[in-house]
């Protein structure tokens, strides 16, 4: 599977993330498309993801959402540049196969102080995890 960057805002918001967690570029995570209240994320496969049983591991789904809901929070303002992880809550639903990871994520609410958001993580357009977490606003 294969997916393109089709936003100039997205490329942007790419670099911005790729600057201030450099892990992420390491993994290849990028903004696919930006639609608030709404981003795509991709996180292209690697074979170093891959755990026993030929599934993507845990923590790499885990950074994938996190990563998308910091990508959605940049969206709606890059101010938030500085904002943190207040809280995070994953439900492992099915095994990713071994392939790239889309992640939708979607603002639920949003406050002066912080933002609730929750993510769904794809693999072959199966829904293999479902996130809700929050960010802290500087």
């Amino acid at each position: 599977m294969s997916f393109k960057q089709n936003q100039p805002q997205a490329q942007h918001i790419t670099a911005l993330i790729s600057q201030s967690v450099p892990l992420s570029d390491m993994q290849g995570f990028y903004v696919y498309h930006i639609s608030l209240p709404s981003v795509h994320c991709i996180l292209p496969f690697k074979q170093t993801q891959v755990r026993h049983g030929n599934t993507i591991s845990g923590p790499i789904i885990m950074a994938l959402a996190d990563a998308a809901m910091y990508a959605l929070l940049l969206a709606i303002d890059e101010n938030n540049l500085t904002a943190v992880t207040r809280d995070f809550q994953i439900q492992f639903l099915s095994r990713p196969a071994a392939q790239d990871l889309v992640a939708v994520a979607h603002l639920i609410k949003d406050s002066a102080r912080h933002s609730l958001m929750r993510v769904e993580i794809l693999s072959n357009e199966k829904l293999v995890a479902h996130v809700t977490g929050s960010y802290s606003k500087p």
